[in-house]
């Protein structure tokens, strides 16, 4: 086992988390400047989002494949607002390899290379609507420092890109998919969420207004988990797709994109864990107890062939039965602990002698009896018990860091002792980009999607007319 956490998430949390991923096994750090390696433990949690959300996908008519990775250069000269977004992060092939004419861009995402397939493969109202997801890698050549899966240069993500024939179901359908993402987050993650949309200038290029579903971390920082772009007409345009429509008149679609990354798993980390280490909800552990038994010389054989028997009876879970004779169970308590695992079941001779086992759970160290005829009952209602103690528990969280603000001086004092400020924003894009400079990297998280701001609000910055509510904090 590594060496224990050895400081206080309050104290420092950056090092608190970098130490819980590191030291849980869920990643490590790779040769490659601004890139880690997922772990199988870690890769775990994202085949159980995989999972979870692939089902969700098939409910909407979504079918999954895979593009190249690779990108020619002129396909982003084709959408200018979505070139100029996302210039500063592409990474290029030395056009020693690829030519001077046409450079080849790694995928920092993929609306323009699916795009170009899509003018092919759209003809007709009848090819409509088109329903497409990738799981994939992208590429944005960070220059700011990196952190293992909230930041890095290459990391795993799912996009969707989906053109329909009329904006109405378009748009229905671009606030489905962030319904969807609140869903996975809460349901399977137990982390809540806000829903709103992004500010004009936080919105995706290219698009005409972007969704978002964003989480407050501990540190007093927002977490964006996902975003859904009603993309509109533009991205069809610029890449001559077009159908016959049923007036048999040629017709542009209309689009949306969407998607969520590898820094979910870093949000559940920061999240939840303690000081002990990581603390993961049962959904997305891949082994849910650890049985570890009591030995004792005279009674050594009958424990273990018990704890043998319990760990076939409850395969379900994935247990790990830990056998091993040169650790005492204190240091075995500890490594459990310390990766993670939801329950821990303990079993001596005395245990055996009354027919039960002993269950802590990870979450809040409770200790219970239970009786070994209803144990695989109980640890089935302690799982869920878990899940829902997680969530609610954040929940609670993040709407005691949710605080109203109305001068600038006010919110900045709020967000410095880990507040998220809610309060009457203009959404001019001059006043956004005054705030980033005036306070050293605040910013709009998302504006409230309730028709809440008041007639003679003022914006919060300028004091002009507000024209929305917003919540403001920095944000990873």
């Amino acid at each position: 086992m590594a060496e224990g956490i050895t400081v206080k998430k309050e104290d420092d949390m950056s090092e608190w988390y970098s130490q819980i991923v590191l030291k849980s096994d869920l990643a490590d750090h790779a040769p490659v400047k601004g890139c880690y390696i997922i772990k199988p433990r870690g890769y775990f949690i994202w085949e159980k989002i995989q999972e979870y959300f692939n089902q969700r996908l098939k409910l909407h008519g979504v079918k999954n494949a895979y593009f190249p990775l690779f990108i020619p250069e002129d396909f982003f000269h084709k959408e200018t607002e979505h070139a100029k977004g996302f210039s500063p992060e592409v990474a290029w092939i030395d056009s020693k390899l690829t030519g001077k004419e046409n450079r080849l861009a790694i995928r920092p995402t993929s609306e323009t290379i699916m795009y170009n397939s899509y003018s092919k493969w759209i003809q007709s109202y009848k090819d409509l609507p088109l329903k497409i997801n990738q799981w994939a890698n992208v590429v944005r050549w960070e220059t700011e420092a990196t952190k293992l899966f909230l930041r890095s240069r290459e990391f795993l993500w799912q996009e969707g890109h989906n053109a329909y024939e009329t904006e109405e179901e378009c748009e229905k359908d671009t606030y489905n998919y962030i319904e969807e993402y609140r869903k996975l987050s809460e349901e399977l993650l137990a982390m809540p969420v806000l829903i709103g949309k992004k500010t004009k200038n936080e919105t995706f290029a290219g698009a005409e207004f972007t969704l978002t579903i964003e989480s407050f971390m501990p540190d007093g920082k927002a977490l964006q988990c996902g975003t859904s772009h009603m993309l509109g007409q533009g991205f069809a345009k610029s890449f001559n797709i077009e159908f016959l429509g049923r007036n048999e008149k040629k017709e542009n679609p209309w689009q949306n994109s969407w998607g969520f990354s590898t820094r979910l798993i870093g949000g559940i980390v920061m999240l939840h864990s303690d000081d002990k280490g990581l603390i993961l909800p049962p959904r997305v552990a891949e082994n849910k107890i650890a049985i570890i038994p009591i030995i004792f010389e005279k009674t050594k054989k009958e424990v273990i062939k018990k704890c043998k028997e319990l760990e076939k009876s409850l395969k379900q879970f994935s247990p790990i039965l830990d056998i091993r004779e040169e650790y005492s169970p204190g240091w075995k308590y500890n490594e459990y602990e310390l990766q993670g695992i939801p329950l821990r079941l303990e079993l001596g001779p005395r245990d055996l002698e009354k027919g039960h086992v002993v269950v802590v759970r990870r979450d809040t160290g409770k200790k219970e009896f239970i009786k070994l005829d209803k144990l695989k009952l109980k640890i089935e209602s302690l799982l869920d018990e878990i899940q829902d103690n997680l969530f609610q528990t954040a929940k609670q969280n993040l709407e005691n860091s949710i605080v109203n603000s109305k001068s600038l001086s006010d919110m900045v004092k709020q967000i410095k002792n880990k507040k998220m400020v809610k309060a009457p924003f203009c959404n001019e894009i001059k006043c956004e980009t005054s705030l980033k400079t005036k306070t050293e990297g605040i910013t709009p998280r998302l504006i409230s999607l309730e028709k809440d701001v008041k007639e003679n609000s003022k914006c919060i910055i300028c004091q002009k007319k507000a024209n929305v509510i917003v919540y403001f904090s920095r944000s990873y």
